[in-house]
Order: C-alpha cells, then structure tokens, then sequence
C-alpha cells in the first residue's frame, strides 16, 4: 500500500478544502492517487464549488460603471480568496458585467443582482461555475448605484484595490478626477459631520477624556471641567476635519480644505462612495501544523 504522507494530505485539502481526516481517508482508499481521491471527496462531500464557499474571499477588485453622459452609474466590490484570481480576465469580466448589471436593472440587493440574467444562466451560476473552474470562492459583496444630481467621476487605484464614485454637481471634469483621487488617498469616512455616526463620535469622547485623565494624572493637578469640557470638544471636532472629506485638506493643496476648493469653484458634492477591497473582512489564517497536532491529539481520546 503507498505510503499516505502529510504533505499529500495537505496538498488534497487545499484543493478541495475538505476536512483533514477526509482528505487521508480518500487517498488511503484512492492508493495514494492524488487524482483518484479528488474524485472520491467530490463523491462524498460534494463539487469543489461547494466546498470552496466555505472558505473566506477577502481580495478581488473593485468594478465601476458609469453611463455615457455621466447621469447613472455603480460601484461594485466582488471578492476572491487571492489576487491571483482576481487578476483573471474572467473574473474581471464577471465583475465589469455586474456592475453594468446594477447600473442597468437597478437589483435592490446582492441576492437580487444574484438571480439576474446573464450569459446563458445568472450572475450566480456564472460565478459557481467560475469557481468550480478555478476551484477558489468568490463572492458579490456589495455594490451602490447612483442616480447624479451632477455628473458622475470616478476613480480606480492600486489594481482596482480601491474605488471611488463621487457625483459632482458644478466644478468640471479635473475637478471631479482631483476630488475621486484624494478620496482614493484620505479614505474619508462621510462627506461632512451629518454623516458620522454618534456611536464614533461618542466613542471618540470618551478617549478624549480618558487621554485628559492619564495627563491630569502625571501632573498631579486636576483639570477643571469647563477645561475639560473645551479640551474634549476640541479632540472631537479635530477628529471630524479628519475623517469628513469636506473638512479634510485638500491633497494637491493642503493649504486648502475640500470645501474651500469647493467654493472657489462654485461646486459641491452630492454624494460620493469609497470602496475599499477585503476592508472590514476578516481573514482566516490557517496553522495546518497546529491542525495535525489538534487532529493527533483528538485521535488518541
């Protein structure tokens, strides 16, 4: 009988991510044929497309779409488990389709994007059956489309890593590519103070107090509360210029905030989305070694 070594057991799981034990069961049964116990797990546990859902995709690209006069347009983040595949011309296809999908048919949510036509099926069976020919899990995570008050601009960084879509409403088309460039560098998190949650905002309080504690602590002198009251508010409206685009410096000209150029040039921003690829994912780190130790050790109970 062929000897079933740990890196074969490993080599048959990552390519079908099925359970370790699995894995050494079907190649004992396939003789050691790597190929043969492939079959054997897909028999049993189901196709590889199944099996790769489990695992978490947190790379891909971000996929824009705006229409020709600039009115209607989408923003579409899909991910994959590694940027290998998401530098696939098929995956990118996937992604542009999508996002034409959403700008054109206007789904109200991913699972409704999901069941739209596409090709000969759906955008879901389009993408299972791209994951079952590459055998990596991809998914639709979320996409915005906008109806302009303006004109539509875009911007894609770092191999469509990050995304911007602002909608401008005066100002002319360098403005629009200046604003959606310094989005894509400052990643501000609203477009003004309306748009930061109280949960933040609160949250950022507290540390400000905290911080004036630990200093009031070290000097041995107390802070009088109207003091403290002025300190705190002041960390929380430096904090806001930070994370609000309007309130930010602008990044061709730091001398200026975003609303100042704004003004000077009689513009304004409706709305504007940012797209981050994998931001907020959690990425699952595997120890196989650790694995075979917690696999050994459970076998001898």
């Amino acid at each position: 009988m062929a000897e079933i070594t740990a890196s074969m057991v490993k080599e048959l799981r990552e390519k079908t991510d099925a359970p370790m034990m699995e894995c050494k069961k079907a190649l004992t049964e396939a003789a050691g044929d790597m190929g043969k116990a492939e079959e054997i797990l897909r028999v049993k546990l189901g196709s590889k497309a199944t099996k790769a859902a489990s695992r978490v995709a947190a790379e891909g690209v971000v996929a824009i779409n705006i229409s020709a006069d600039g009115k209607l347009g989408s923003i579409l983040e899909i991910n994959s488990e590694t940027d290998f595949v998401a530098k696939n011309d098929e995956f990118l296809k996937l992604a542009a389709d999508c996002a034409a999908l959403v700008a054109e048919r206007n789904p109200a949510d991913v699972a409704a994007l999901s069941a739209l036509p596409l090709g000969d099926g759906t955008v879901d069976s389009v993408r299972a059956g791209l994951v079952g020919k590459i055998g990596e899990n991809m998914t639709l995570r979320r996409f915005v489309r906008v109806e302009a008050k303006g004109s539509l601009a875009s911007y894609i960084h770092g191999g469509a890593k990050i995304g911007v879509l602002i909608d401008l409403v005066g100002g002319d088309e360098q403005l629009a590519k200046d604003l959606a460039m310094h989005i894509a560098a400052s990643k501000p998190r609203a477009l003004d103070a309306s748009g930061v949650s109280q949960d933040l905002i609160e949250s950022e309080r507290r540390v400000a107090r905290e911080k004036a504690a630990e200093d009031a602590a070290k000097s041995g002198k107390a802070i009088p509360e109207d003091i403290l009251a002025k300190r705190v508010e002041g960390s929380v409206q430096k904090f806001l210029k930070e994370v609000t685009l309007l309130g930010q410096p602008f990044v061709k000209d730091d001398k200026l905030t975003v609303e100042a150029l704004l003004k000077s040039r009689n513009a304004s921003i409706a709305s504007f989305t940012l797209y981050v690829v994998g931001e907020g994912i959690e990425k699952k780190v595997t120890d196989f070694a650790a694995e075979v130790a917690a696999q050994a050790a459970a076998a001898k109970k």
